[in-house]
């Protein structure tokens, strides 16, 4: 029996995975199949032609799929968050670093099976940052990728370290193979800053009070912020996140000049984005609760980034700055799931 060529989603249940899905989909270029521990939303699920139940650190799994099907495009989206990765350090380790590496592994039998690179989309993170105290952080102002690789967090650390495995693997095994791209990983990452949708719920991480204040402004709930009003880090619509990744996983090999980039869009403090709020609901009661944690962390991440190595490599280029993307996407979408 032949394998069928198509692409994989891992984590696909999430945030991401919803935007990944339904822009494939729409393209119709190549069939998705989908690895999550949970199963998809009936809407999404009609959409993948075969849905895996399990977790990427099933070996066993992983050589099931890739004895049923050609994999030639990899998204792996399966993480354990920040916030629950400071909770649980070894999980997330197992989870973050050794799911990584096994789908690596993966994409490098791919790639060996079909004779030709298996493009391997990794999202990163700010986490992979770690900036020392707030006054470096005012004086830093947009930070390039090798900047400050000194994340404070179990989750920084893991995505940090995963981008050089990925470094490793589209370097070493193309200057083992006989042939040119014969056998390589061609991996690809994008260091992504806080990202808002409007489709799923925000599911407590560290970036979240964004959106948590319109869910909660939305449904008629009071909202304590966890972090201070001045706090700021750079944020982005889900559209514009999930057009960064296809848009990078079809650029030309040959125009990038490294395997992991920053993006971003707008950067609001926490009272910029809760003066917004409060304009579209002016009934919303918002005050600030600091989790000193959590401040912590968005502390250390860049109050903006440099991302002007993917507009011009693969020419990365957001639709949603500041305003559009709360009065024309997140409010709205947020609104009506709400209203119904």
């Amino acid at each position: 029996m032949l394998r069928k060529p198509v692409a994989l989603i891992t984590g696909a249940s999430g945030e991401i995975g919803h935007g990944l899905i339904t822009r494939l989909a729409e393209e119709g270029n190549r069939p998705v199949i989908t690895l999550d521990l949970k199963p998809l939303e009936p809407g999404l699920a009609r959409l993948v032609q075969q849905q895996f139940a399990g977790s990427i650190l099933d070996a066993n799994l992983l050589e099931r799929i890739l004895s049923e099907y050609e994999v030639d495009l990899v998204f792996h989206l399966a993480a354990l968050l920040s916030t629950r990765s400071e909770f649980t350090p070894v999980a997330a380790h197992q989870v973050n670093v050794e799911g990584t590496m096994n789908l690596l592994e993966f994409a490098q039998k791919q790639g060996e099976s079909h004779g030709r690179p298996v493009v391997f989309l990794y999202p990163s993170s700010i986490a992979a940052y770690g900036l020392p105290d707030l006054g470096t952080k005012a004086r830093a102002g947009r930070v390039k990728e090798d900047d400050f690789n000194a994340p404070t967090t179990m989750y920084g650390c893991n995505k940090l370290y995963c981008e050089q495995l990925g470094r490793y693997y589209a370097r070493h095994y193309k200057q083992l193979s006989a042939e040119p791209l014969a056998g390589r990983v061609d991996f690809r990452c994008i260091r992504f800053p806080g990202l808002i949708s409007a489709v799923t719920v925000p599911s407590g991480g560290t970036s979240d009070f964004a959106p948590e204040m319109i869910h909660a402004a939305a449904q008629g709930h009071e909202y304590a912020c966890f972090v201070r009003p001045d706090t700021r880090i750079p944020f982005m619509a889900m559209p514009d996140g999930v057009a960064a990744l296809l848009r990078l996983a079809s650029a030309s090999r040959e125009r990038l000049t490294r395997t992991s980039y920053n993006i971003g869009a707008f950067n609001p403090s926490a009272e910029e984005i809760q003066e917004i709020v409060v304009r579209a609901f002016p009934a919303a009661r918002i005050t600030t609760k600091v989790d000193v944690k959590r401040q912590g962390i968005v502390d250390s991440w860049p109050a903006d980034v440099d991302d002007s190595a993917a507009r011009r490599d693969w020419g990365f280029a957001p639709q949603f700055g500041l305003e559009p993307a709360f009065q024309d996407y997140l409010i709205p979408g947020i609104r009506e799931r709400y209203r119904a």
